[in-house]
């Protein structure tokens, strides 16, 4: 049994989950099973229960509880994985004292510093160094969804929008992109996710202007549909750049300024700045999409997770 132990809020918003949820279908497809570790949060159990995937809901904000050593022993752990963002050391240690190997994602806690391996996809800071035995790091172990290559194709106007700023978006940053849009006498579809807590303010901006859509089935499907995206920082930009879609990146937290600024280098992105103060000027969609489109096909790998598979088996 494979554990994965992940960190899903409205704070910390649920990019981590959505990747550990490609990462446990492929490993599944390997031949392995898994279970999910996670904190309270009722999104987050309502789909893992729709998925059927085992889980227990832990105290991953109390790295003083001693919990991980019993659900080892329970549950004939061979292999644990933590998508939290920071490991504490702590809880890192009594994996490693039970003896099974350690794997981390884009960890910038203080337990990252005793794990086997440690993938970071999004450390884009060329000066950072990156705790762990062994560090795989770079955009081609990102694990996107696997839907994506039915879905890739060029685009070339900026017509049809989508704005979909996580599942979460703990700030409200919808809310700000509606407006300039409305400004800039632009249609687009909006798209929130399953822990989005501001519908009141949602329903009272709604106009005519905008298709509301909340937990679509897939974002891929959605973003076929489209011809630029508005997006966060994290995963959601690439999976909207490898099926060819140009997108707008806004930084929700200080951690995606780097990533918004190493999709705009790849070519496939613009990066709008920090929620706080945007760019407004890109919101007029005159963008060079064709070309964009086309750095973003060439340039966003579609196979790290079969790379990630293989590197997390082997250990």
């Amino acid at each position: 049994m494979i554990a994965l132990c992940v960190e899903s809020s409205h704070t910390r918003g649920m990019g981590h989950f959505f990747r550990s949820c490609v990462l446990a279908d492929a490993l599944v497809a390997a031949g392995h099973a898994v279970k999910f570790y996670v904190n309270e949060h009722p999104p987050t159990a309502t789909l893992l229960r729709r998925r059927g995937i085992p889980f227990d809901i832990v105290p991953l904000d109390d790295a003083g509880q001693d919990w991980e050593r019993a659900a080892i022993a329970r549950d004939g752990i061979g292999l644990w994985i933590y998508d939290c963002h920071r490991t504490d050391i702590r809880s890192a240690m009594r994996i490693k004292a039970a003896g099974i190997p350690l794997v981390t994602f884009d960890d910038r806690g203080s337990g990252a510093a005793v794990t086997d391996l440690h993938i970071a996809a999004l450390a884009f800071e060329p000066d950072e160094e990156l705790a762990g035995n062994r560090v795989m790091r770079g955009v081609e172990y990102l694990m996107l969804d696997p839907t994506i290559p039915a879905y890739r194709r060029q685009r070339t106007s900026a017509e049809k929008l989508i704005v979909t700023l996580g599942g979460a978006d703990t700030y409200g940053v919808t809310l700000k992109v509606m407006r300039l849009l409305s400004k800039a006498g632009r249609k687009a579809t909006i798209v929130v996710g399953p822990a989005f807590m501001h519908g009141d303010d949602l329903s009272r901006q709604a106009t005519t202007d905008f298709t509301i859509k909340r937990g679509v089935p897939s974002l891929i499907e959605e973003f076929a549909k489209h011809d630029v995206a508005v997006t966060g920082g994290g995963m959601t930009p690439f999976e909207a750049n490898a099926s060819g879609l140009p997108c707008l990146v806004i930084a929700n937290e200080d951690f995606e300024i780097p990533v918004g600024r190493e999709l705009e280098k790849l070519g496939g992105a613009l990066f709008a700045g920090h929620h706080s103060k945007l760019d407004e000027s890109l919101f007029a969609f005159d963008l060079p999409v064709e070309t964009m489109s086309s750095a973003a096909l060439q340039r966003i790998p579609i196979d790290g997770t079969r790379r990630v598979v293989e590197a997390v088996l082997s250990i």
